[in-house]
Order: structure tokens, then sequence, then C-alpha cells
């Protein structure tokens, strides 16, 4: 998996209550890890993956997101 979609993962784990989606890619963006357009394309390929569901992680998502998240601290 590419980093920037372990990234996004991420993002979307750590998101708080009140964020949707959009707001995690803009803030990716802003912190230059992807263009809007390129964050958008991962969310369609996370999606068609089944680890965001209804704008959520699943199961599965959450799992890899956790793993990212190990990854990301080593």
């Amino acid at each position: 998996m590419d980093i920037e979609k372990k990234v996004l993962l991420l993002g979307i784990l750590k998101k708080k209550d009140d964020e949707t989606l959009t707001d995690v890619l803009i803030s990716l963006e802003e912190a230059g890890v992807f263009t809007l357009k390129q964050g958008k394309q991962y969310i369609k390929e996370l999606k068609k993956d089944s680890l965001i569901i209804d704008n959520e992680l699943s199961v599965s998502g959450l799992a890899k997101a956790k793993e990212a998240e190990q990854e990301f601290k080593i």
C-alpha cells in the first residue's frame, strides 16, 4: 500500500468527530502529503477496497490504519 494511503487512513483514524473526509483531505493537502485531487482518488480506491464504508473506516480499514500507526511510530 502506498505511503500516502497509509497516511490518509491514519488521518481518518485520528479525525475529530465533527470532521469530514474532506476536512482530512484538506489538512493533508496543506501538509503537502498530496493534492486534493489525488486524495479524492485515494478515497475512491479505499472505498473500492472496502476499507472505507459510509465515509467511515471499516473493520479492515481500522486494522490497516492501526498497522500504519505502528509503522510510523518505529
